[in-house]
This record gives C-alpha cells, sequence and structure tokens, in this order.
C-alpha cells in the first residue's frame, strides 16, 4: 500500500481549476519530485495535500485513511508536514521558539531539536536568534527542521531553492539528501530540474494543472523533462488539460 495516493484531485481557485483530475501514489522512503513551470499548480497541489487548500474533487488517502476532509491542523497530527514556499517562519521568535511551537503540534518519534541542530548544524549558532535576522538558508533550515520535529510520515517541501543564493541551495540540499538518504519520504517542488532529477527517485512533470509526464528519475532525460516542462511536445501519451 502507498503511504500517499491522490485520486483524480481537482482544485480550483475561484472559476480558475488550478489542479485537474490528478492522481499519484507515494511510497514509503520515496523522494517525487514535482517540476514545471511558474503557474503550472504545483504549489497548489502541495497545499490540498497539506489540508491548507480545500479540493473540488477527489481524494487524498494517508496510509489508505481518507484524509481529504480533515482540517490542516490534524494533518499534521497524522503525519502529513508542508514546509510552504516563502518559509512562512514567526519572524519575531527565534529559532528555538519557531521548533518548540511545531513540536507542541506533532507526533511522538525520534525527530527532536537536538536532532534537527544535527540535520542542519548552521543552525547552532543562530539558535537563540529571531527567524526575521536569518539569512535565507538559515530561515530555510529552520522551516525544515520545523516541519521535521512534527514528526511527519511525508515531508511536503515546495520550492526548496527558491530565491537562496547558490552557496545556501548547496548547504540546504546537503542536509535534505542526508534526510533521503535516512528514508525520509518526500514530496518535492523544485523548478531547479538538475537537482530535482539528481536527488528524486521518480519526477512527476506539471503543465497547466495536469501531470504530463511521469517516471523514474534514472530513466528520463533533462530533455525530455525539458520538453513537457515547456509543453513542447503534447502527443497522446501526455494528458490534456480540461
Amino acid at each position: 500500500m502507498s503511504l500517499l495516493s491522490v485520486e483524480r484531485l481537482d482544485v480550483r481557485h475561484g472559476q480558475l481549476q488550478a489542479v485537474r483530475s490528478i492522481s499519484f501514489e507515494v511510497q514509503e522512503g520515496e523522494t517525487l519530485a514535482l517540476v514545471g513551470a511558474n503557474g503550472a499548480g504545483k504549489t497548489t497541489l502541495l497545499r490540498a495535500i497539506a489540508g491548507a487548500h480545500r479540493p473540488a474533487g477527489g481524494r487524498i488517502l494517508l496510509d489508505g485513511a481518507d484524509v481529504t476532509e480533515v482540517p490542516a491542523y490534524r494533518r499534521v497530527a497524522q503525519g502529513i508536514a508542508l514546509v510552504p514556499e516563502g518559509r512562512r517562519l514567526f519572524p519575531g521568535m527565534t529559532v528555538e521558539e519557531n521548533l518548540l511551537v511545531a513540536r507542541a503540534n506533532g507526533r511522538p518519534g525520534p525527530w527532536t531539536i537536538d536532532r534537527v541542530l544535527e540535520a542542519f548544524p548552521m543552525l547552532r549558532a543562530r539558535f537563540k536568534a529571531k527567524a526575521g535576522n536569518l539569512s535565507g538558508g538559515e530561515q530555510q533550515a529552520t522551516a525544515i527542521g520545523r516541519a521535521l520535529v512534527t514528526n511527519p510520515r511525508i515531508l511536503l517541501l515546495d520550492e526548496v531553492s527558491l530565491g537562496l543564493a547558490p552557496i545556501a541551495v548547496e548547504r540546504v540540499y546537503q542536509c535534505l539528501e542526508t534526510l533521503i538518504s535516512g528514508g525520509a519520504t518526500i514530496l518535492l517542488v523544485e523548478q531547479d530540474l538538475g537537482r530535482a532529477l539528481r536527488v528524486a527517485t521518480r519526477v512527476a512533470c506539471m503543465l497547466e494543472g495536469s501531470v504530463v509526464l511521469e517516471g523514474p528519475a534514472a530513466a528520463l532525460t533533462r530533455e525530455q523533462v525539458t520538453e513537457a516542462y515547456f509543453g513542447l511536445k503534447r502527443g497522446t501519451e501526455q494528458s490534456q488539460p480540461a
């Protein structure tokens, strides 16, 4: 049984259909990278899975249990954690306080604050610093750590590298690769195709709200993903938007 199953999910913003009848599964210990241009529906899809945006149709299953109507805070307690685009930390609170707030709403498990500091050693010296005073890379590490202390069964990461300096991206991804090698289950939204193909088990490319290409990362070339990304090939093997 898959850890996460999305079945024919439709999500709207008013009259705009942002996600169109999408179905996919994520196995435990797998990293699925969602790629696609701005406006493809990636962030909306992650928010729907996390419970922050109510779907118009379809189902979301966590380990076989239907969580489609479960509120976001209860999904955290059941093991779904979202690191949102823009990080959205509490800027007036310290790194420690941001982690403590999240831990209070999570599940029992191996991820403690000390373990987060081991996974993201750059946070040790900034532990008592306010989140609003951190660098972009430090904020991203804090946001991921905040999700981890809830002891998620699946970690949803939205645009990990967005707005970060190259050296900060490299440091964050080094830490992520440690998580992945440790067996974490991750659904990753990433516009950097090279990094997505390098760290993911599978890749799904979205275009206009639909998944138009999906397969094992090792079996897909950068050219295939790029063509799907920009809609350069829309043959019968790819899904057409409704």
